[in-house]
């Protein structure tokens, strides 16, 4: 297999040999009682690469997703493996378009969590996973609300400087863009975007997707001829670091070039052209971006 940006020979492995590792990791911390920093790491290479840290993605992250069930499903239900392990199968049947599986499978660990008395930013994770699922259904209008209230609840519960915080807020916007309110879209992203460049980096699959995003909701509903040309500014930018990051077979890379034909195209359509962007940013001071 290979569904990650690792380069060269690194970038292969057998998928039973990545399930292996990550059994092994995750019984080591669990037979030394590892708090939950030292096994979050462990248990991550369940669905990211150890070389180069992205997520698998289509069919090794279902293969794996598949595994790590099988290793856990005998386990009780307070088990933190079982539930984490069935958090790992619907991502991996998501990843390959399995979405009515996954719901199933999101559904069954929300009673489970309800029934065990899970913390609320377990809950929290679980909730936000199903509305994922509800969204790719087509049942946008029903997974709205709960995308919102998973932000609501990570914000209460760790304030906006937080990585969950911040992807519970890029999935709230994402809800919000399919059922085109571009605006409210806009000022979701605009005020967790420096939030995201500030904590996670520029370079992290959430501040190029919220970059992506917001430059999309720019050129959707451009009020101006200005708001057209940072759109295409900020994809021309993200493109390149979007693919050195993550590889060209990366699902994101093919939205964002795509993105950038459009916003491109709507330029050209309300009398602008991409030279005259290119003119326009090579002329601005420092103070000006």
């Amino acid at each position: 297999m290979r569904m990650c940006a690792c380069r060269g020979t690194a970038g292969f492995a057998h998928v039973s040999c990545l399930a292996e590792q990550a059994k092994i990791l995750v019984a080591e911390a669990l037979e030394n009682n590892l708090d939950e920093d030292a096994m979050q790491p462990r248990w991550g290479r369940w669905g990211s690469c150890g070389l180069c840290e992205q997520r698998y993605h289509g069919a090794v992250a279902c293969a794996l997703g598949w595994a790590c069930w099988m290793t856990y499903v005998g386990r009780p239900e307070t088990d933190f493996a079982r539930g984490a392990a069935m958090n790992q199968l619907g991502d991996g049947l998501e990843s390959v378009g399995h979405y009515e599986d996954s719901s199933t499978v999101r559904e069954a660990q929300l009673s489970m969590m309800r029934r065990v008395g899970a913390s609320a930013h377990q809950m929290l994770v679980v909730q936000g996973n199903l509305a994922q699922c509800y969204s790719r259904l087509g049942r946008k209008e029903e997974a709205l609300p709960m995308f919102e209230a998973v932000y609501s609840g990570h914000l209460q519960l760790f304030g906006e400087e937080k990585k969950n915080t911040i992807t519970s807020a890029m999935n709230y916007a994402i809800s919000l863009f399919g059922l085109r309110h571009f605006d409210e879209a806009k000022s979701v992203l605009r005020e967790m975007l420096p939030v995201a460049r500030r904590v996670l980096g520029e370079n992290s699959v959430e501040t190029l997707k919220m970059r992506s995003m917001h430059a999309s909701a720019l050129y959707k509903v451009a009020d101006t001829l200005d708001d057209l040309r940072e759109a295409v500014n900020t994809f021309e930018e993200t493109v390149p670091t979007t693919r050195r990051v993550l590889g060209g077979a990366h699902p994101l890379v093919r939205v964002v070039e795509e993105d950038l034909q459009k916003a491109r195209a709507a330029l050209r359509a309300r009398g602008g052209d991409v030279e005259s962007v290119r003119q326009a940013v090579a002329a601005m001071t420092p103070g000006d971006a």
